[in-house]
């Protein structure tokens, strides 16, 4: 590595560490933020200097705040991920009728990212904010995109990011969840059973291309008292296979289309 592609990759780093500091902390100032990442105040007050030239940082009484720039990046991001524009009807029809929080997720670099969510009259919004990430081990929907990846990158996923047990229903150990994963295959249904917050519950399919590559993963969600029964092992999973049928209608349609043009 050359002595300025070094220094071009650092300064890369840096930038990238106080938009997640900005991120993560609120609001921080020059001081704050230097100390924070450990980065002398000339190279945070540089870079912040930049990132509020373009638009990525606002100020506000000497502080600094992650700009709404990223929330246009971001939209435009998602309109261009086809299983967006396929699935936003459907859940929001979910939600509707279920009464529940209905979301969409997709896998990206080995985490779930929320992409889309909607709540329904009864729902209880979690921690799921759009753009949220998280571990897929411990959810319905990451299990349902798990268990339909390749199994080289299944093991790949799990050695990056373990098995973190976050409630007593978590499921920690390779095996268990490798065989919970075949089950999942053969069903077409994935359940969270208060694996990744105590007393909430999920319900999730997959979407798949007819090659079988996964394209992400469709839920319902919400509190055990409301998803139990016949409701969560039964109607529930019934509603979320029509809409997934009608999802990945939309999509093959809409590939077809582009071929033809």
């Amino acid at each position: 590595m050359s002595e300025n592609h070094g220094n071009t990759e650092r300064t890369t780093e840096k930038l990238l560490s106080i938009i997640s500091a900005l991120h993560e902390q609120g609001p921080q100032g020059v001081t704050e933020l230097a100390t924070y990442l450990d980065i002398p105040k000339s190279t945070v007050h540089y870079h912040l200097q930049a990132l509020k030239d373009q638009g990525y940082v606002v100020q506000t009484d000497q502080k600094y705040r992650i700009g709404l720039r990223f929330l246009e990046i971001g939209g435009q991001a998602r309109r261009r991920i086809p299983l967006f524009e396929a699935a936003t009807d459907e859940i929001n029809d979910l939600a509707n009728e279920t009464g529940d929080l209905a979301i969409l997720m997709v896998e990206e670099q080995g985490l779930g990212t929320i992409l889309y969510k909607q709540a329904g009259n009864e729902a209880i919004d979690m921690d799921a904010s759009i753009g949220r990430r998280a571990r897929l081990h411990d959810r319905a929907l990451g299990k349902a995109i798990l268990a339909h990846l390749p199994e080289d990158r299944i093991e790949a996923i799990v050695q990056e990011y373990g098995l973190r047990q976050t409630t007593e229903h978590t499921i920690h150990d390779r095996e268990e969840l490798f065989d919970s994963l075949e089950q999942i295959r053969e069903e077409g249904v994935s359940y969270n059973r208060g694996e990744a917050v105590e007393g909430l519950r999920g319900v999730a399919v997959p979407i798949l291309t007819d090659d079988g590559e996964v394209l992400g993963a469709i839920s319902i969600a919400g509190p055990a008292a409301r998803l139990d029964g016949d409701r969560f092992t039964e109607e529930l999973p019934n509603r979320l296979f029509q809409a997934k049928n009608v999802i990945e209608l939309k999509i093959q349609k809409n590939a077809n289309s582009q071929l033809n043009h």
